[in-house]
């Protein structure tokens, strides 16, 4: 995650004006539009603002999606090439797994993924370590359609991953993912910023003629049915494709390769109010874990509220009391913290006090940060090595499409499979050995419980919604809902109640 600076800067294609100068000076602020700013008196709420504008902060977010054609076996590869590209957050379709669970892939990054069969479909979002943790809402609506709900330093971001039907497939079958896309955005408040990452296997087409307000002019060739399903999504929406507003070559456009063909049917779409954050959308070429797709990657900026950091817990390092230069180094300077006493005092806070300080000085606290994935502790040099060898490999044969070439990527593709594989095979065998002895028992429990902690969607509960469904992050709202949720609790009146009470007015009025 980056954080970008929204201090202004004077127009220095002018030379001798600055921001202090008389006169007008035009500054850029981070949404890419100009104002004009002077000493005059009518400006003065204008500059007012500007200056409010300067206090606050910006995050800068890389969102992608890829068609990955199969989870299985590319987790790590997956984690590895988000970071190299510095991708924040990434949906993936097709991914092929059963279930709704988070999986932990490796490098901090966690798989939220969705799927019905392990055979076909299959949707997810890859977070890194940094965002793990701001995930509000799952929701799984199908193998075709999942969507997260993040808040990043105040901000409400919802990310949805979705995968339309091919070509071929039944309309029946296509009405029912548009569908399920419809309710999953009428679900998500006006005032919440939106991202689809999704492969829409449809053609929107080169230019931009009576589509103006939701696409620009930069798709690839002519527009097909599903592509015009996705224009009429971005128009009930409100949506804009992000892909085609950017003018790029054709190779940095064209996000399926197969055979002769060269199309574009994986998209970015965001809220067209929000289409001003968004700075740049390219594809990513050189990749090779997918074969046929290719990784469409934006660039985002999310204004928000500096917010102070959390400190994290530090703990002291006993465990090197098993090292018996530690242990004796340890007790000599306890003894000399406690005066050269033998026995321990019999204020026993103070003796504790005094054990914790001098356990810290001696062996240290830890940085309060998580430790690394368990689930890829087999990632070695070799698997890295062979991985770029391929990438390269893949590389070569984009540009230059021979037999010899295709020939060399496939054998490089099964050496990878090889390598993961007997890497994996390895790792297993030495933890198996290790089970048997005392601390490998400790080790089994660690991993347990690491493996339900990555499992759970949402890991911590932090805000609430309010009547109408938003959700709040403020302190004071939290509050002041909690407040009405009881007022409303301790004060109303249940039917028995009621009913006694009638029962009480009834035998009185008799009497």
């Amino acid at each position: 995650m980056r954080i970008v600076s929204t201090n202004f800067i004077p127009d220095r294609s002018r030379p001798g004006l600055t921001t202090t100068a008389i006169g007008a000076v035009d500054l850029q602020g981070a949404g890419g539009n100009w104002a004009t700013v002077g000493r005059r008196s009518r400006g003065g709420r204008r500059v007012h603002r500007q200056r409010e504008k300067r206090k606050g902060k910006s995050v800068g977010l890389r969102i992608g999606t890829l068609n990955v054609g199969t989870m299985t076996g590319k987790g790590r590869e997956l984690a590895d090439m988000m970071e190299r590209r510095k991708v924040d957050i990434l949906c993936v379709q097709e991914t092929r797994w059963k279930g709704s669970k988070a999986r932990g892939i490796g490098a901090g990054s966690k798989l939220f993924y969705y799927g019905e069969d392990s055979k076909r479909n299959g949707v997810g979002v890859v977070l890194k370590e940094e965002f793990v943790r701001n995930v509000l809402e799952v929701k799984s609506v199908s193998d075709r359609v999942m969507s997260l709900k993040l808040e990043i330093e105040g901000v409400m971001l919802n990310v949805v991953s979705g995968y339309a039907p091919q070509v071929g497939c039944e309309l029946e079958e296509k009405e029912r993912f548009w569908s399920e896309l419809d309710e999953v955005m009428e679900s998500i408040p006006t005032g919440e910023r939106v991202v689809i990452g999704a492969d829409f296997n449809g053609h929107v087409g080169e230019g931009n003629t009576g589509d103006e307000e939701v696409m620009g002019k930069f798709g690839v060739k002519e527009r097909n049915l599903e592509g015009q399903m996705v224009e009429d999504f971005a128009k009930r929406m409100d949506m804009g494709v992000v892909n085609t507003y950017f003018q790029k070559r054709e190779e940095h456009r064209v996000t399926y390769k197969s055979g002769g063909r060269r199309t574009q049917v994986d998209y970015i779409l965001c809220r067209r109010g929000n289409l001003k954050e968004i700075s740049d959308c390219k594809v990513v070429v050189g990749e090779s874990i997918a074969r046929q797709h290719r990784m469409v990657v934006c660039r985002m900026t999310l204004m928000v509220c500096k917010k102070k950091r959390s400190e994290t817990e530090k703990k002291t390092k006993w465990w090197k009391l098993k090292k018996e230069e530690c242990c004796e180094e340890f007790r000599q300077k306890l003894r000399q913290a406690l005066g050269g006493q033998v026995v321990l005092p019999d204020d026993w806070e103070t003796t504790a006090e005094v054990i914790r300080e001098t356990g810290r000085k001696v062996l240290g606290v830890s940085s309060g940060r998580r430790k690394e994935d368990k689930e890829t502790w087999w990632w070695n040099e070799e698997v890295q090595d062979s991985i770029q060898r391929k990438r390269l490999a893949k590389k070569k044969w984009d540009m230059d499409r021979t037999e010899e070439n295709r020939q060399e990527y496939k054998e490089l593709q099964r050496r990878v499979k090889r390598e993961v594989s007997k890497a994996k095979q390895k790792a297993y065998d030495e933890l198996l050995t290790r089970l048997d002895t005392r601390e490998g028992e400790k080790d089994l429990y660690r991993l347990a419980r690491q493996r339900d902690r990555d499992g759970k969607d949402v890991q911590q509960v932090r805000v609430i919604k309010d009547r109408d469904g938003r959700v709040l992050t403020s302190e004071e709202s939290v509050q002041r809902r909690w407040k009405e949720y009881f007022e409303e609790l301790m004060n109303e009146e249940n039917e028995r109640g009621k009913k006694s009470r009638r029962g009480e007015l009834c035998g009185t009025e008799s009497r």
